[in-house]
């Protein structure tokens, strides 16, 4: 199938980092794949909404649009869905509380920017860890 025919979901996350290079990951319920948390933004909801919404309600941390710096908008493969892309608009905010999993989350995993595993998200491993690594 071409990427021109698949399905585009239009997703929110946030990348928390750590003073050791490590970048917070989570596991959605009966899934394998680690990302970053956020997800699909709801109608008439900005990205920036959305993922202070999705982190809220993933991990229990509030963040305002103030704790968010735009890392960038990404396209890759959906992690999780077959014949499917997203477009992701990625912040970086710092982490004012320990994470808690919430919701859907089955898990939370630190990982080093640098990890290129098989069980982490396009997203993270092929387009936001080589920015990351870059600057």
């Amino acid at each position: 199938m071409r990427e021109s025919d698949q399905q585009t979901l239009i997703v929110a996350a946030v990348c928390f980092s750590d003073d050791h290079q490590r970048i917070l990951t989570v596991r959605k319920s009966d899934t394998r794949m680690f990302m970053f948390p956020g997800g699909k933004l709801e109608a008439g909801e900005d990205a920036t909404a959305a993922a202070i919404r999705e982190v809220d309600e993933e991990i229990g941390i509030r963040l305002t649009a103030d704790d968010l710096m735009l890392v960038g908008t990404f396209r890759a493969p959906a992690a999780n869905e077959t014949d499917t892309m997203i477009s992701a608009t990625v912040f970086s905010s710092r982490l004012p509380a320990i994470p808690i999993a919430s919701a859907e989350i089955a898990e939370l995993r630190w990982v080093h920017r640098t990890d290129t595993g098989a069980d982490l998200a396009p997203l993270l491993r092929d387009h936001v860890f080589p920015v990351m690594n870059a600057r």
